[in-house]
């Protein structure tokens, strides 16, 4: 039994795909998934299954939601080693500072985190940093300063589709709670 999470994209964000944990969580546990646990509100699940392809968990899991909570939502499933590895391999300038906004950018498939960095381009190093490890874009950036940045505007491009986010103590508790089961 391999241990995943599933990131939602867009889910209880600006009264949009409103839905509940506990509606994602029974309808994980309708699919046979095992362990089935959320965390906050924005579309985290962690579950157990016996299948071991992520891409076909990943349309399970949408076609799931889309067919019962009729949500045609963005999703991608990682397996726990993938999302133990790519976070481990975090710049050390993540994640440092309390004055700066720290994202991790998750890249769903079929994209790719190389596409997404090329396609936003070079960034703003006075502003921000960026790079990225699998399927993560790790990207700070000061308060200050943070709508001077290239990627503050990823919200306009062709590429906002393709990536869900989340801040860097979501994306730590994440590995946490994966680590802990």
């Amino acid at each position: 039994m391999n241990q995943y999470i599933c990131l939602m994209r867009g889910i209880n964000v600006g009264g949009k795909n409103m839905v509940t944990m506990k509606a994602l969580k029974d309808l994980f546990e309708e699919l046979g998934f095992l362990g089935v646990q959320s965390y906050i509100n924005s579309g985290n699940i962690l579950f157990y299954s016996d299948r071991e392809e992520t891409g076909e968990l990943a349309t399970l899991c949408h076609d799931a939601i889309q067919n019962s909570l009729n949500m045609d939502i963005g999703l991608m499933v990682l397996s726990a080693e993938e999302l133990v590895e790519a976070m481990s391999h975090a710049p050390d300038w993540w994640d440092i500072g309390a004055e700066i906004k720290h994202n991790a950018i998750f890249v769903i498939p079929p994209a790719t985190s190389e596409e997404i960095v090329s396609g936003i381009g070079e960034t703003k190093p006075q502003f921000e940093k960026v790079d990225y490890y699998g399927p993560i874009i790790f990207w700070s950036a000061p308060l200050a300063t943070f709508s001077r940045t290239r990627w503050s505007q990823i919200v306009k491009t062709k590429y906002y589709s393709s990536i869900t986010i989340r801040n860097a103590n979501t994306a730590r508790k994440l590995v946490s709670l994966l680590q802990k089961a």
